[in-house]
């Protein structure tokens, strides 16, 4: 007997999982909170491998009206607990709903069209936020930090203008930490804290209350995306929930789903707790939670938070399970945890064991760090600000690290919605440095990305220096989850003032579309195509990428000097990005050699040869 909720017109049954229950009973409410209880039904234990099972079927249509459980333990204390396996709930999701899910489907989207993934390593992701997307005033949104944001034609042309492919949606399922009653107040948080995980968080809808909008409203948003043939990310956090005692998880199944440590929780998540992937029931309801919003919401991919909390065999399994539904669908995560964990080394979804689950990518921090510094030290400078002996570690990145079976599972970026954005970075490891020498350093660090093997991924608002200043005194914030959203949203009068900027961002993707030689299938096909040259000035990687179709000649000059660099041959180079301008057009061309400025690239395609 499957745990969850089954409609129809006629009657409801409704399933709980719950090994520490003695007896349970579903309650149903005429409101999603407040109100007057309905009915308290009683739930029938189920028999050998359902013991663990309480079920009850309640005649009636039942769409719309919400419902809780009271579930009672041998010693005899009752709790009351929303359905961990609910699809809809009222405000704060802290009562599940009953719905009949096909009445939320917006016009046109259950049997839409969507973008065909012809070639995985051709994707282009940018990660956003709901609420940063649209919340500023200069985003001119009429629906400010909501789903529906997305469905207003200039908000989707933004990203169309880009050329990205896929948006990567910042935690969008219920999350505890924002009073949905309380919109009026502008709170803000970046959702990784969840509470029900197959749920649309209801501060995005335009109307908490009713459980029926948010699910529609989400819907709009994807079909919105997909009509503006762009693909759906959707970032999930199955490592750890909000807390312990106040999630459904502990409530209706004890501490099960959790990963203990003797008398204590385990908590590689940093968060507190973790969660027990590898028991039977958490590996099935993780791989059910994805397999509904990959069905029902028509999500082309997942982000996994801290996916080496996680252990192999699940998401392997979860990728088995996901593939019957979308064969292109996309998978990748951090491949690190957040602090120790109880779960074997070994058995953990790590960018070390990134070859035992080959469909899964793996957030690249060896080219985030060798290309702007390590992360969390702001004096270990990268190779475009200021380092120094970093050019053999760049020249690994480049061609995907060890740890990756294919460049595919290679997810390369220089900044994300955690830690500085990457203007900030350079403004606090740089502040010496003049703005004009930092763009030098940002649109290097681009260069390098979009050029590099692997799929690029990049923090909207990366292309036109994306800052996040303190409202207090404007240093910026490196962890700004829960700061105010004037912090956190997206500034569209930046994207003017930085233009140029994102031109050279734009021009890069622009770029990279053009050439397959910057997107190779395999680790064998870049071995025997990237060949680097040797004989330059320190502070210099060179490298040339030869196919069958194309020959390319790509420098990186991290020095503030100018070099002087010979071509590979003296045919003639078509230059398609330099300090300036990138894009897949010819620039200008040259022979024999070229003089690169400091802070800058030269890449170069071999001009055909005249007939």
């Amino acid at each position: 007997m499957e745990p969850g909720v089954i409609y129809s017109k006629k009657s409801t049954l409704f399933c709980l999982f719950s090994p520490v229950a003695t007896e349970v009973s579903v309650v149903l409410y005429d409101s999603g909170s407040g109100g007057k209880v309905i009915q308290r039904m009683p739930m029938i234990k189920g028999h050998d491998d359902d013991r663990d099972i309480f079920f009850t079927r309640i005649y009636g249509d039942l769409d719309g009206v919400y419902y809780t459980y009271e579930v009672t333990t041998p010693d005899g204390v009752t709790t009351e607990s929303h359905d961990p396996y609910a699809k809809a709930c009222g405000v704060n999701g802290h009562r599940s709903m009953v719905i009949d899910l096909e009445r939320a489907d917006p016009e046109g989207f259950k049997d839409e069209s969507r973008p065909k993934l012809t070639d995985p390593m051709s994707m282009i992701v940018t990660e956003v936020s709901v609420a940063d997307v649209s919340r500023d005033a200069s985003a001119h949104s009429k629906y400010p930090g909501k789903f529906k944001a997305f469905t207003e034609k200039h908000i989707m042309n933004y990203f169309k203008d880009m050329g990205v492919t896929h948006l990567q949606i910042m935690p969008s399922y219920d999350f505890a930490s924002i009073d949905e009653s309380a919109a009026d107040s502008d709170p803000y948080n970046w959702g990784y804290d969840p509470y029900n995980y197959n749920v649309p968080e209801g501060s995005y809808a335009t109307d908490p209350f009713d459980g029926a909008v948010r699910i529609r409203e989400y819907k709009e948003m994807v079909h919105a995306i997909h009509k503006a043939g762009l693909g759906v990310i959707m970032d999930v956090v199955y490592n750890h929930t909000f807390d312990v005692h106040g999630s459904c998880f502990y409530k209706t199944s004890g501490n099960y789903f959790y990963r203990m440590d003797g008398d204590k929780y385990s908590d590689a998540s940093a968060c507190g707790n973790e969660i027990a992937s590898e028991k039977p029931m958490v590996r099935k309801y993780i791989i059910d939670s994805l397999c509904y919003w990959a069905d029902e919401y028509h999500i082309d991919g997942f982000r996994f938070d801290l996916m080496g909390v996680l252990d192999i065999e699940t998401m392997n399994l979860a990728e088995k399970a996901l593939r019957k539904i979308n064969p292109d669908i996309i998978l990748y995560g951090e491949g690190w945890t957040g602090g120790a964990s109880t779960l074997p080394e070994d058995m953990r979804a790590m960018k070390v064991n990134a070859k035992a689950m080959p469909g899964y990518g793996m957030f690249s921090d060896d080219i985030r760090d060798v290309v702007k510094g390590h992360v969390f030290y702001m004096d270990e400078l990268g190779f475009v600000n200021g380092g120094t002996d970093r050019e053999e570690e760049l020249k690994q990145a480049i061609v995907c690290p060890k740890w990756a079976g294919s460049p595919k599972q290679s997810i390369n970026y220089l900044s994300c919605h955690d830690n500085y954005t990457l203007w900030d970075r350079f403004i606090i490891s740089n502040s010496n440095e003049t703005e004009s020498m930092r763009l030098r350093m940002n649109r290097l660090a681009a260069a390098i990305l979009f050029s590099s093997q692997g799929i690029p991924f990049f923090l909207m608002g990366e292309e036109f220096a994306r800052t996040k200043p303190s409202d207090k005194d404007g240093t910026p914030v490196e962890n700004s989850y829960c700061s105010c959203v004037q912090v956190n949203s997206i500034k569209y009068d930046r994207a003017k003032e930085y233009s140029s900027l994102r031109d050279y961002y734009k021009g890069l993707i622009a770029m990279r579309k053009a050439h397959k030689a910057f997107r190779l299938d395999t680790i064998g096909q870049i071995h025997n195509a990237v060949h680097f040259i040797d004989e330059v000035p320190k502070g210099v990687v060179a490298y040339t990428i030869d196919t069958a179709e194309e020959h390319i000649f790509v420098v990186f000059n991290s020095n503030k000097n100018k070099v002087e660099i010979k071509f590979p041959d003296d045919g003639g180079w078509n230059i398609i990005a330099d300090e300036d301008n990138a894009g897949y057009k010819t620039l200008y061309s040259l022979k024999y050699q070229a003089i690169i400025p400091g802070v800058s690239c030269l890449i170069a395609v071999k001009a055909p040869k005249d007939h």
